[in-house]
């Protein structure tokens, strides 16, 4: 039996926490360690005497684990996180920032390619599978509109972004696609729409005791490259109702390009890939793991620095054997 890949994980929230059950359906991973920035005797993990450290020992196990698992959130963990990780493991992240992605993978190259390792980033499903659906039907139907709707459900970093906001105690962000666009995007109309006609965001907030909730609310709706850009309602509930009714982590979303084919144009087509997760969190934390398959073969390849989704073949993903997939996924 070829030997495990060895994995250490890097933050247990949700994430963190799926990432245990992913490896889990994983024979050919073992989890070597989960490394938090909390004092690790506060963190106990049921089951198979699973390590928990701080990150500074980190260092200390550069030659245990094979592929570190960052599973912060991206509005200020991972920027700083992953350079970090990356210039002493290969490492596979989730990072969500939009629109500072070019300017992460840079950071990111540069901190892998120094220390020899390889760095998947930005590999969850938005960015990433649908970042992978994105690019394949724009270039199969080349005359046309891409559209990517999610939701409804809970965004992980929006979520994120919103408890570290000052005065709030806790909180949950609801991302809703707006039907009305939606069907006019399937029924071929190829409207031309704003990002504010796609989304709105729904974010309930328990605030800390004597906080300033119109401050909270002004803070979180002009925030940059989260909610400034939509229409969005912030409500405040209890700590009680939040648990009780906000809880669950269901998401997903769709990937539509409308083109049109043919020397007139005269053939319409819809392509469309689209999720239905009843925990964003699990799947992610699915996705990271399959990549961190991937980062591993790539660095005993020789193939070093930080590469995107899009950059890694699919048959680095699975642990089938190339006649397998032409026998049975071809």
């Amino acid at each position: 039996m070829n030997e495990k890949i060895r994995i250490g994980i890097v933050g247990y929230g949700n994430l963190g926490k799926g990432v245990i059950s992913a490896i889990e359906q994983n024979d050919d991973m073992e989890l070597v360690a989960v490394f938090t920035r909390r004092p690790a005797d506060s963190i106990t993990i049921t089951g198979n005497n699973i390590k928990v450290l701080n990150n500074n020992s980190a260092q200390e196990y550069v030659n245990d684990i094979n592929v570190m698992i960052l599973c912060g959130g991206s509005s200020s963990d991972i920027p700083l996180q992953g350079p970090l990780f990356a210039s002493l493991f290969n490492t596979v992240d989730g990072y969500d920032n939009h629109k500072k992605i070019f300017e992460y993978f840079k950071s990111m190259d540069v901190a892998s390619k120094e220390s020899g390792k390889t760095s998947a980033i930005c590999a969850g499903w938005d960015p990433g599978l649908f970042s992978i659906n994105r690019v394949l039907l724009e270039s199969v139907l080349p005359q046309g509109t891409t559209y990517t709707f999610w939701g409804p459900g809970v965004s992980q970093g929006h979520s994120d972004a919103v408890r570290r906001v000052s005065g709030v105690k806790n909180a949950v962000q609801y991302t809703l696609p707006i039907e009305d666009s939606m069907k006019k995007v399937r029924n071929g109309e190829n409207p031309n729409l704003t990002i504010r006609e796609k989304h709105k965001r729904i974010c309930y907030v328990v605030a800390k005791e004597n906080a300033d909730i119109c401050m909270i609310s002004e803070n979180i709706k002009s925030m940059p490259n989260y909610f400034e850009d939509y229409d969005t309602d912030v409500i405040f509930i209890s700590e009680e109702e939040l648990i009780k009714n906000h809880s669950k982590m269901l998401h997903g979303g769709f990937v539509i390009r409308s083109g049109k084919t043919g020397k007139e144009l005269t053939n319409n087509h819809i392509a469309e890939f689209s999720l239905k997760l009843g925990s964003n969190a699990e799947f992610t934390a699915n996705v990271l793991v399959t990549y961190a398959r991937a980062v591993h073969r790539l660095n005993k390849e020789g193939i070093i620095g930080a590469k995107t989704i899009m950059d890694i073949p699919l048959k680095y993903l699975t642990q089938r054997t190339f006649e397998d997939i032409c026998a049975n996924l071809m």
